[in-house]
Order: structure tokens, then sequence, then C-alpha cells
């Protein structure tokens, strides 16, 4: 895979990836998503549409899950009930949209051809990108480094501790996706700014 760039005719951003790289871009979207969707945060379907836009019974404390207080950290370390507050109005909204990003990245690899499952060797999948929706992958992918960096343990400066891992160490694998998908984000900032 070669990142994103940005067409010179069209001044779309285009990347092209490799089955295994599409379908584990997906995973790890999907991941993200399940995450999401999967705490007491979550809006309720059941609501009245007009009742569930004036819901405002978010949660009030921080999530438990280390992952979800990295996406979610809070506004006012210093005052518990403003920071509650906070976190009631903001965080549904917030969760819809991180959700709704990766859910982006998903519905565009399929779009682009990426089966639901991947059974064929040497399948290629071309993207094409107008920038807002660049630009929501940019985010979701934040979201994706954020969820790897928290369950890895990954912390500045601490690459040669990542580098001295043996090659077959799933840490060392998981470490190389992170990687990757700072890569990805790297040359899609690249290309945006072209």
């Amino acid at each position: 895979m070669s990142g994103f760039t940005r067409h010179r005719r069209s001044r779309r951003i285009i990347a092209t990836f490799t089955g295994f790289e599409a379908d584990l871009l997906r995973s790890l979207a999907g991941q993200l998503v399940e995450l999401l969707r999967n705490e007491a945060a979550v809006p309720r379907d059941d609501l009245d549409p007009l009742k569930a836009m004036l819901d405002f019974t978010g949660p009030t404390v921080a999530p438990e899950d280390p992952v979800l207080a990295r996406l979610f950290p809070t506004a006012y370390p210093g005052d518990e009930e403003a920071a509650g507050e906070f976190r009631r109005y903001t965080e549904g909204g917030l969760r819809d949209g991180k959700t709704a990003a990766a859910c982006r990245i998903i519905e565009d690899l399929e779009e682009a051809g990426l089966p639901d499952e991947l059974t064929e060797d040497g399948l290629m999948i071309d993207v094409e990108l107008d920038e807002p929706v660049a630009e929501t992958w940019m985010r979701s992918f934040t979201d994706i480094r954020l969820a790897l960096a928290t369950r890895l343990g990954i912390e500045d400066g601490d690459e040669a501790r990542w580098m001295a891992l043996p090659d077959d160490d799933p840490r060392a694998q998981a470490h190389d996706i992170f990687e990757w998908v700072g890569y990805l984000q790297e040359t899609l900032v690249g290309a945006l700014t072209r």
C-alpha cells in the first residue's frame, strides 16, 4: 500500500489497499463501533424521535473502559459536578459522531468492492474520497489509534520497547498495526493539505 494521495485532475483523495489491508481496516473500524455502541451511553432507539432529541439523560461519570475514558476524557477534572453535567449533554452526540465516522470507513471499503468475507487472494481495493469524507476517515483513524495505544499501553518515547519484541510476539504485530494506521493517517493529512 502506498498510502493516500490526491488525484491530479479530480482533486479527490485516493488509495489502493490489498484485500487483506482493507479487511483489517474494516475490522478495526468495526471493533471501534462495537465498543462505542455497547456502553450504557448509547442512545435508545425505542424513544419517540422528538423525545430522543430532547433526551439529556446521558452518563454523568467517566466510562470504566480505559479506551472509552481516553476517547471521552473528563472536561473538568477538578469539578466533578460540572464534569458530570458536561458529559451528560455531550457524550451521546460525541459517540454518535465517532460511530458514524467508523461506519463510513466500513461502508466506503465495501462500496469499493470489499466482500463480506475475504476469500480471494490478490484482491485490490481502490478507494476514492472527497475532502469531507477524507476528513471523516482521518478523525476515525485518530480514534482507532487512541484505542490501540490504550489497549497496548503505548506511551511517548517507548519505541525501543516495541522494537525489542520478537517479530512473532502478538504485541509486536499489534504495534505494527498501530504504526500502519498512523502511516495511513499521515499520508491522508498530506493528501488533504496538497
